[in-house]
């Protein structure tokens, strides 16, 4: 019978009967509308009007401190607050101002209580918008943006109703129009926009130098486009949705703003059990831009974020607060908010698992289990520390703490039982006084949890924000997953070139400098991304082609002599390091009567369009201001050629050659390792598009090793990581597996254009 007195109730303030019911099936939801409800009705009387029921339904869906619910009942069955711009003002007044009493002048003066907006300034403002896109609406006709009319004259009459926007809009562009013409029902079809904001115009010019097309950089620009993270200022945690406030938590405010003094602190907090990767480089950039443990993982990670160009302001561990975290788990079960529970793991899986049997056992039991647990007492699963609380997944009571008789690497034995990322993250975080704490979106189930723990103990709550996952195609990124590549041999290790690791980029040669440039052109959103690794690889080439200096490298070479050379001994050729800026110095390379070029940039019957070496058709030697012409060709017993006999003439001496081909002479040898996608489809991981699993997607070409490369003798001292362009072939990176016999070259990225063609 309550339940259909309700959805008449609900159904009187203007909610359809679907909408009502609906509305049923949330009981705190219900609750407070009928409360808004009977209280408007001690005002208005049994009959409330469509309007100020909307706005009632409005306020119980949306508020969150229902102790403002009488307040804003008031406002709204007296008719001071009429619109639902006014509602939204008040909204966010009482979540920014959680503290008694409401100064109601302020609170009045921010929601427009008052304000009266006239039909005459709606038609004015809106005649005034109008004007301002009169020629652009005559052009348009009906398939102009309406919507931006209505926003500008909102903008000037913050209070007006909308529904008399909207009204005297229509009215006014029918006035200047007419009736709609048989064009203007045609449906318009959807352009790119051609007028990007002026940060989006940078990226896509960036993008388009790399490259892209114009429908590519535009198609990426609304990939990047999301709704951004908008961030509470230190101190104004309660500002932000979902915060939870307590008696004590204004106070803790203050006393965090005394310690930090202000300052932003985020803090980057990956588990120290695997190797960071692509993904981690976003979250390495949003946490140091905007401001557990195994210890040769925790070094890794702190190379990577240096080798990124970030100093961390403090490095700390969770074993650092192991005291004050079991102090607080105990003072939990003192506080009836935790217990001991015998439950196996297997038990606990899943969001729809019954309540423990030893949930409600006695404070003073869990105490002496719980120290029990803590002296060594129980073996690993026979006993766990769990947290009365459901999360937002559903997921009853989580672990905070479990026996684990594993030494660890900084505390050696002294403990037995360790705590859980759902305990030690928002703790560890109050602790450092973090005010914005940034993790990925599959964390967001754990959000209640955090403001839970932190409020449970009075301590200070810090906020956490989510944001979406960064992943590349032709990749995957887990841990498990890269443990099974290098256990199969399919890659080398977690610095494997072909792999999105952090380590494995420095090893290919990615710069820093260009992970971080992608980091920042994807953004900060809450929808995940998922980038087309040519992205990436335009942002490599964009570093490397101002840092990375020209050297010359044959991979498979073809030995020419030049009958004619023009001295006695090799000449000493001056290359400039950086082309396009002679500023930026020289090497000098030996030119001898042997010279090494690409078997490629020869053909005895070359195809229509091969403008390189062959019969007939000279071609110049990059640099040396001297042209080749093919003489003899020398073959072995197979019929293989061998080597080229030409003969050389200045390249102003004669007509002009079709093609500069670069060469080595004199060379040094090397070992060159050409690499290409691992996987053969795009989402390796996905069942649908690889139904056999991502080990099956291996592409079985996607290492080349040239042992016997050549390469001129400019970089004989280079080091490992040193970077340079092969002219003609790509970006290429010294090997950590180079050695004082033979330096090992990693292929970066190619050219932009065919390395095939000149």
């Amino acid at each position: 019978m309550a339940a259909l007195d309700s959805l008449s109730l609900f159904t009187s303030l203007g909610l359809s009967e679907q909408k009502a019911r609906e509305t049923l099936k949330n009981s705190a939801l219900s609750a407070q509308l009928r409360e808004a409800a009977t209280q408007a009705q001690q005002t208005l009387g049994s009959t409330i009007d469509k309007a100020t029921g909307i706005l009632l339904y409005g306020l119980a869906s949306r508020l969150r401190d229902t102790r403002r619910l009488s307040f804003l009942v008031s406002y709204i069955a007296s008719k001071k607050i009429h619109t639902e711009p006014q509602l939204s003002a008040a909204l966010e007044y009482v979540r920014s101002h959680p503290l008694d009493p409401i100064d109601t002048v302020d609170f009045e003066r921010e929601c427009g209580v008052g304000v009266i907006v006239t039909p005459e300034q709606i038609e004015e403002a809106v005649e005034a918008a109008i004007n301002r896109h009169r020629p652009q609406l005559l052009v348009e006709r009906y398939h102009f943006n309406m919507g931006l009319l209505m926003g500008e004259a909102r903008a000037v009459l913050k209070w007006a109703d909308g529904k008399m926007i909207k009204n005297e809009v229509d009215m006014q562009v029918l006035h200047l129009l007419g009736p709609k013409l048989e064009a203007d029902l045609e449906k318009k079809f959807k352009v790119a926009k051609a007028r990007l904001e002026e940060t989006d115009r940078r990226t896509a010019k960036d993008v388009v130098e790399n490259g892209e097309t114009a429908d590519q950089t535009l198609s990426l620009m609304e990939q990047l486009r999301g709704e951004a993270l908008k961030f509470h200022k230190p101190g104004e945690n309660y500002k932000t949705p979902g915060y939870v406030v307590t008696p004590h938590t204004m106070n803790l405010l203050k006393q965090h703003l005394e310690i930090t003094g202000g300052q932003v602190r985020t803090r980057f907090p990956p588990e120290p059990n695997g190797i960071l990767h692509i993904g981690h480089a976003k979250a390495i950039n949003f946490n140091f831009g905007y401001a557990k443990e195994e210890a040769k993982f925790f070094t890794a990670i702190c190379d990577m974020v240096a080798w990124l160009g970030y100093t961390p302001y403090k490095v700390t561990y969770a074993s650092d607060y192991f005291d004050q975290l079991y102090a607080w788990a105990v003072e939990l079960i003192r506080r009836g908010l935790a217990y001991v529970c015998h439950q196996r793991g297997e038990e606990l899986k899943g969001h729809n698992t019954l309540p423990s049997p030893w949930r409600d056992r006695p404070m003073e039991e869990s105490l002496l289990l719980f120290e029990a647990m803590r002296k060594g007492k129980f073996s690993e699963g026979e006993a766990t520390l769990r947290m009365k609380l459901v999360m937002e997944d559903g997921k009853m009571d989580p672990v905070a703490y479990r026996v684990k008789y594993t030494p660890h690497h900084r505390t050696g034995d002294k403990w037995c039982i360790y705590p859980t990322y759902d305990y030690t993250h928002c703790l560890c975080d109050s602790i450092e006084h973090i005010t914005h704490s940034l993790c990925t979106k599959e964390f967001q189930a754990r959000r209640s949890s955090y403001f839970w723990l932190c409020n449970a103990l009075d301590v200070y709550c810090p906020v956490q924000w989510e944001y979406g996952r960064l992943n590349l195609h032709y990749a995957v990124v887990s841990k498990r997953k890269i443990l099974q590549l290098v256990a199969t041999g399919a890659v080398r290790d977690w610095d494997d070139p072909r792999l999105f690791t952090l380590t494995a980029l420095r090893r290919r040669g990615f710069p820093p400098e260009a992970i971080n440039n992608f980091c920042a052109r994807v953004g900060v959103t809450v929808a995940q991304t998922t980038m087309e690794p040519h992205l990436l690889e335009a942002c490599v080439r964009d570093v490397l082609n101002d840092t990375a200096p020209r050297a010359m490298a044959v991979l498979e070479s073809l030995r020419v002599i030049i009958t004619n050379f023009p001295a006695a001994k090799s000449l000493d050729i001056q290359v400039p390091n950086f082309p396009a800026d002679e500023t930026k110095g020289f090497h000098q390379v030996p030119f001898a009567p042997i010279v090494f070029i690409e078997r490629t940039d020869f053909k005895e019957e070359p195809e229509p369009g091969f403008k390189r070496l062959a019969w007939g058709q000279p071609v110049g030697l990059r640099h040396t201001g001297y042209v080749i012409e093919l003489q003899h060709v020398v073959k072995g017993p197979s019929g293989c050629v061998e080597s080229l006999e030409v003969t050389c003439r200045r390249a102003d001496a004669g007509e002009k050659p079709k093609a500069f081909i670069h060469w080595v002479s004199q060379p040094l040898m090397c070992e060159v390792r050409l690499y290409e996608r691992l996987f053969q489809h795009k989402n390796p991981e996905d069942p649908t598009e690889v139904p056999g699993g991502f080990l099956s997607d291996l592409n079985l070409a996607s290492l080349h090793v040239v042992d016997a490369a050549l390469v001129d003798c400019s970089v004989a001292l280079a080091k490992p990581f040193d970077k340079f362009q092969f002219e003609r072939l790509g970006y290429f990176s010294v090997d950590p597996d180079s050695h004082q016999g033979k330096l090992v070259f990693n292929r970066t990225v190619t050219l932009k254009e065919d390395p095939g063609k000149v």
